[in-house]
């Protein structure tokens, strides 16, 4: 708007107190809203987007072991063994001993695991539509390089969410 100074700050008339409401308040809102809104989509096949980051990290690379990924997800090994045995018992993924190392266990896919992630992948889809519509094709584009140039700035690791390195380990761990 005009006269409004650059940076978002706004005169709050009540209290008189600037208000600033920046790029990084509007990314988080935005990430909190998606992020609810696909775990809310995600429910009807009774998984959440901590299942959903676990079994993709599967299926690209099966066989890896649980630390591995626990260590790429900067996740406490407690949780993820947590997660993994949610997973087993749903019949998503399934845990081989390694046999060069038989007290690690290697992970996969099962075919309904397979499945699943077919389902989330039409899920994620219609969520991306539905989040996005307003944009053309151009300007998703240069949204999603921009995203991805920040993304890359801080350091995140790609493909995995970095809410998984706040979660604590379990109470009983």
């Amino acid at each position: 708007m005009a006269g409004e100074p650059a940076d978002g700050a706004r005169d709050n008339r009540r209290s008189g107190l600037p208000e600033v409401i920046g790029t990084g308040f509007l990314l988080s809102a935005l990430g909190a809203h998606s992020a609810m809104n696909f775990g809310r989509r995600l429910a009807a096949l009774d998984l959440t987007p901590p299942h959903v980051g676990l079994l993709r990290a599967i299926g690209l690379t099966p066989g890896r072991s649980q630390q591995a990924i626990a260590d790429q997800f900067g996740m406490p090994p407690s949780r993820m063994v947590a997660l993994i045995d949610d997973l087993e018992h749903a019949g998503m993924v399934e845990r081989r001993r390694d046999p060069r190392d038989r007290r690690a266990h290697s992970l996969f896919l099962t075919d309904k695991g397979a499945k699943a992630m077919t389902k989330i992948a039409d899920i994620g889809r219609e969520w991306e539509e539905e989040l996005v519509g307003s944009l053309t094709s151009d300007e998703r584009g240069q949204l999603r390089e921009l995203l991805e140039r920040l993304v890359a700035d801080q350091g995140i690791t790609p493909g995995v969410h970095p809410g998984y390195r706040a979660m604590k380990p379990d109470a009983d761990s």
